[in-house]
């Protein structure tokens, strides 16, 4: 049994400040992309494994495909350890903010449940993606979405209007606690610097923007020219995504963002077109029961 699991671009991402639990309370809203890994399961007598090969990959415990191999297990009452086989062929690039770790777990949370006929509704399913982490429940949606909280109480929107997307992946990557951990450094800075372009949540649901993008641009300049390249290449709109380090530009049409990439060829960095996936294409059929229109989002921040 083969399960995509899609990237994801943050359109826009406001940090509202740090929780007591040592998280940061985020509105944004997520978009998933075509770009995607597959997960392929098969049923196994004895054994367990998780199989990638791509380098740096973990195919041990602390891969999230395993974590939610467990989850699944023991929620559907089995006893002893997990037994099964999946093989991970990853395409989307490691702490580049584009989710693809997050989209494994979503992905392996749908693909055990199925496999071992576990039954767990797609609440439970729900509960155990938030065990995964912050992200995991919006992969469990897909589609164009709302992350209030930590960004894991995920409220299904009208899928946004389809882009080309251009990304821009330099050499280094950022993990999510440096960044977050840079944005508490540089807090009473960046409050009182708004960002370009910025507008509230409420007031434009679609606009581009990301609060972690100034702290993490102030530690690797690089992402600067990357978003000047983009303008330049006419993206309507671009922005970090995520905790980086991939950069994004937005774009009307195929033959527009293939100019782009085009223009944006260099060394440092690689270049990936793709387009935006609506939740029909992306889901994986469990977590969004139904969308909440555009106009509606004020009502939920």
């Amino acid at each position: 049994m083969n399960r995509r699991a899609h990237a994801k671009i943050n359109l826009n991402l406001r940090v509202l400040g740090a929780r007591p639990d040592g998280y940061h309370e985020l509105r944004t809203v997520f978009q998933s992309l075509a770009l995607h890994d597959t997960l392929r399961f098969e049923p196994a007598a004895q054994e367990f494994t998780v199989t990638c090969a791509m380098p740096g990959v973990p195919t041990d415990g602390r891969n999230l495909a395993w974590k939610a191999a467990r989850l699944v297990w023991q929620a559907a009452g089995r006893s002893g350890e997990p037994v099964g086989r999946v093989h991970i062929t990853k395409r989307i690039p490691m702490q580049a903010g584009l989710g693809g770790g997050s989209a494994d777990g979503a992905a392996a949370l749908v693909g055990w449940n199925r496999l071992w006929e576990a039954r767990l509704s797609p609440a439970r399913l729900g509960e155990l993606a938030r065990r995964l982490g912050a992200d995991v429940p919006f992969f469990l949606c897909a589609g164009t979405a709302l992350g209030v909280n930590r960004g894991d109480d995920v409220r299904p929107l009208d899928d946004a209007p389809a882009r080309w997307v251009v990304l821009v992946m330099p050499s280094f990557g950022v993990s999510t606690p440096q960044a977050f951990q840079w944005w508490d450094e540089d807090a009473a800075r960046h409050v009182a610097d708004e960002p370009a372009g910025a507008a509230s949540v409420g007031d434009d649901p679609l606009a581009v923007f990301n609060d972690l993008e100034a702290p993490v641009v102030g530690r690797h300049p690089q992402l600067s020219e990357i978003r000047e390249r983009l303008a330049g290449a006419g993206a309507a709109a671009s922005a970090m995504t995520g905790s980086g380090s991939a950069m994004f530009g937005l774009f009307a049409s195929e033959a527009r963002a293939k100019q782009a990439g085009a223009a944006l060829r260099d060394p440092r960095w690689r270049v990936v077109l793709t387009r935006t996936a609506t939740r029909r294409d992306a889901g994986p059929g469990s977590g969004c029961a139904g969308a909440f229109g555009l106009s509606d989002l004020t009502a939920l921040v």
